[in-house]
């Protein structure tokens, strides 16, 4: 992947995008912003992928509706209560887009709206009526405001997700920013979490789409902290031109260039947001290689990094490597595992542990110390392609039950 210069702004990185946090009474804690905001100076063109849960949040049915057309100009967002299951739902996040319209001069259909929070909830619109004057006077082009509308987005979170890049595109310069939330209930498919990002580039709706669906399952995909997929998750992409360059055709060197820096952008997000799973004291990254096929690569990361059992262990600093072998030997599809080797990477150093699918003579001790680290990597070679995958994830620990058994209260 090509390197790209990170810069600071998150969201607001980009030309021509403000956006705010402000508290609105959603929440039971008053010191805790609840209402994001995030608007563009013009319309944009947009695209999406949502959860593949069948139950899934009003807001999800009205950004379909909204993002029919291409286009969009502004995203708003709650945290506190995922207006899901709630019999008027959609009507009401129908009307939260008509505040944000009336307050921007845009119309109601060119607002996105999303949530994230308690399913099954009753939701009114009073806090969105006082809120959504106030995130829209607040609104600024700074780093201060991105950190603003990160910090409301976020539910169990412990911190603010940011990001934001800088790359060029026909020899313009264009920048992409970004913000996330999601700590819990992580284990998408087409889409993760809640996820917003902006870019100035130049770039038409269809090929918006087609490089977002390209980056999504080597990426959001890859990510599991839990095994639950949320009713909420969303990615929202925004591209409004003002970095003037030419609208880069699929297939372009400038095209791949632009999904690079997605891909840059989405692979920081997805270390964040599965570093930052309830409970964990780790991020896990799978990275496997000498795979038959991608479809295998990805897969066996993804099937290691879900293991319940190889959490845990991972908590423990336990190098239990038959837990990687039994996650493999799980994984759907038919492929050969006779010449499976396995590494544990840190800071610390590396172990190899695996040979051939059986055990490889290293020391407990040396082990132990490279899992203790923060960042554990797990290699690992197929030994029968040339297919390569990453998958992201967190241990698992005592404070995943705790934080998830008084959740409500």
């Amino acid at each position: 992947m090509e390197q790209f210069n990170f810069i600071p702004g998150g969201i607001c990185a980009a030309k021509g995008f403000k956006a705010s946090g402000v508290y609105c009474g959603i929440r039971r804690n008053h010191s805790k912003y609840d209402l994001a905001l995030i608007a563009s100076d013009v319309r944009c063109a947009g695209a999406a992928c949502y959860t593949t849960n069948k139950v899934y949040g009003a807001p999800i049915q009205v950004d379909r509706v909204h993002l029919a057309d291409g286009h969009a100009q502004a995203i708003v967002v709650n945290s506190g209560n995922a207006n899901t299951c709630a019999p008027n739902g959609v009507a009401l996040a129908n009307d939260v887009c008509d505040l944000v319209a009336k307050e921007l001069g845009i119309p109601a259909g060119d607002v996105l709206p999303s949530s994230t929070g308690v399913i099954g909830q009753a939701m009114e619109l009073a806090p969105f009526a006082a809120g959504v004057p106030e995130a829209a006077a607040k609104l600024a082009a700074t780093a201060q405001a991105s950190h603003d509308a990160a910090t409301a987005i976020m539910t169990t979170d412990t911190h603010p997700k940011e990001v934001a890049v800088e790359f060029t595109l026909g020899g313009k310069p264009c920048r992409m920013g970004a913000i996330a939330k999601g700590s819990g209930m992580i284990h998408p498919n087409m889409a993760t979490m809640l996820l917003f990002i902006t870019t100035d580039a130049n770039v038409e709706p269809a090929v918006l789409q087609a490089a977002l669906s390209t980056v999504v399952p080597a990426t959001f995909n890859q990510i599991s902290v839990d095994g639950d997929t949320s009713t909420n998750d969303t990615v929202l992409l925004l591209a409004n031109g003002l970095a003037g360059n030419a609208a880069p055709a699929p297939g372009s060197a400038d095209y791949d260039t632009f999904v690079a820096a997605l891909t840059a952008v989405a692979e920081h997000l997805c270390r964040e947001l599965a570093g930052d799973g309830e409970g964990a004291t780790k991020l896990l990254e799978c990275i496997v290689t000498g795979a038959p096929d991608l479809e295998t690569a990805r897969a066996v990361s993804k099937s290691v990094i879900h293991s319940t059992l190889f959490k845990a262990a991972m908590f423990g600093a336990d190098a239990n490597w038959g837990r990687v072998l039994c996650a493999i030997g799980y994984t759907p599809g038919e492929f050969d595992i006779s010449k499976t080797a396995v590494r544990l990477r840190s800071a610390a150093g590396e172990v190899f542990v695996c040979e051939n699918a059986a055990y490889h003579p290293y020391s407990e001790e040396e082990a132990a110390v490279v899992l203790k680290e923060k960042e554990i990597q797990i290699l690992v070679d197929l030994g029968s392609g040339t297919a390569c995958a990453k998958a992201w994830g967190c241990d698992l620990t005592y404070d995943y039950v705790k934080i998830n058994g008084d959740y409500r209260t």
